[in-house]
């Protein structure tokens, strides 16, 4: 039983082409089809410092005096939500650990168990989600998605497909030790075919991290792909599955280059002209985020907000877990993409309690 995206597609560069009279189908393939520059780009999949993101450390930092703040928001005469913003969304996460180990302290209760106590909704969701540490928020994102009814393969898609190494590792050890379970086991239970084979590799959190660029190894690799796709009548999809799930960034740019050289289409593509389903949208999204991680989760946060009704949990995921990682350049994608800015779109989309906290985790309009 498989749970159906709320934005899935047959092609993942589909964007509705009327927004503000834009042709946003070819602004989107533009910018996933231009390959120069691509080299020298800082990638989000390898970079270490978290210099792009709008919610920095809180100089002066005092953990007493927002549990102070906190309590009397929580435990008033009705709870004060402005407060609980103002102190939640303007300190790092480091920070928020630190409060919520004071607030235990100080009351003997835990800060997650009276948020989610004292308010509800999707406002309850990004304030559990402000107090829990990346890697297990991650985790109980990835538990969401496989459990229940039916399995949400986009959002394993763009968790698996956008998140480092070292943040696979945080969540892989953080699911562990939530359910007692093998991560890898439980979505070996739970995805199969060649997506499952894509999948696995990447929650293993091993693709090569190494900076050098072989070039013949690029061109041997373009070829490969060339022959296991267009070349050929049917798909080797486990050609494409090796290759892109195990070269390091740097490698795969190359490759991306020689493969356009020698098909004169983009991996892009051909991929989406060879295959479908599950397996056509990751290995589409590992495509999108060896070159660009803050425009392809740019266009998922699009897609949450366009078609029936807004898809708040991607809002809150991408939002809250890029906010200390590159949440500024996710905002210039989104303005380049769509010709308008994501914090707008926020205003249009979203409303109260909820919308005043992902709004100031946004930072300014652009």
């Amino acid at each position: 039983m498989v749970a159906k995206c709320a934005f899935s597609s047959q092609h993942s560069t589909l964007v509705d082409d009327t927004v503000q009279g834009l042709s946003s189908t070819n602004t989107t393939m533009s910018a996933w089809g231009d390959l120069d520059l691509l080299l020298d780009s800082p990638s989000s999949l390898t970079v270490t410092s978290n210099t792009r993101g709008t919610v920095k450390e809180k100089p002066n930092f005092k953990a007493e005096e927002d549990v102070s703040a906190l309590r009397k928001a929580i435990e008033g005469l009705g709870t004060t939500e402005k407060t609980i913003i103002e102190v939640l969304t303007k300190r790092s996460n480091a920070q928020r650990q630190l409060i919520a180990k004071a607030y235990e302290k100080s009351t003997g209760r835990k800060l997650a168990d009276d948020l989610e106590g004292e308010t509800h909704g999707d406002f309850e969701d990004l304030l559990v989600a402000l107090v829990t540490p990346p890697g297990v928020y991650d985790s109980h994102e990835v538990i969401k998605a496989i459990k229940g009814a039916g399995t949400t393969e986009c959002t394993l898609t763009e968790i698996f497909s956008s998140r480092s190494n070292r943040q696979i590792k945080a969540l892989s050890e953080a699911y562990q030790a939530e359910t007692g379970k093998s991560m890898i086991d439980d979505l070996k239970s739970e995805v199969s075919g060649d997506y499952g084979k894509a999948l696995f590799i990447l929650a293993e959190g091993k693709r090569d991290e190494s900076t050098n660029v072989d070039k013949a190894k690029a061109t041997a690799d373009a070829k490969v792909l060339y022959e296991a796709g267009e070349k050929k009548w049917g798909t080797d999809e486990s050609k494409f599955i090796d290759v892109l799930c195990h070269r390091s960034v740097p490698q795969l740019r190359q490759t991306l280059i020689e493969y356009k050289n020698i098909s004169k289409k983009t991996l892009q593509e051909s991929i989406e002209g060879e295959m479908s389903g599950d397996l056509e949208e990751l290995l589409v999204a590992i495509v999108k985020c060896v070159k660009n991680v803050p425009a392809y989760l740019a266009e998922r946060l699009f897609k949450g907000m366009k078609g029936a009704g807004t898809t708040e949990s991607v809002l809150t995921r991408i939002i809250v877990s890029r906010s200390e990682i590159d949440l500024m350049d996710i905002r210039a994608e989104y303005k380049k993409l769509f010709g308008y800015s994501l914090y707008s779109q926020l205003e249009s989309e979203v409303s109260g309690d909820y919308g005043d906290a992902l709004k100031t985790l946004c930072g300014q309009d652009d």
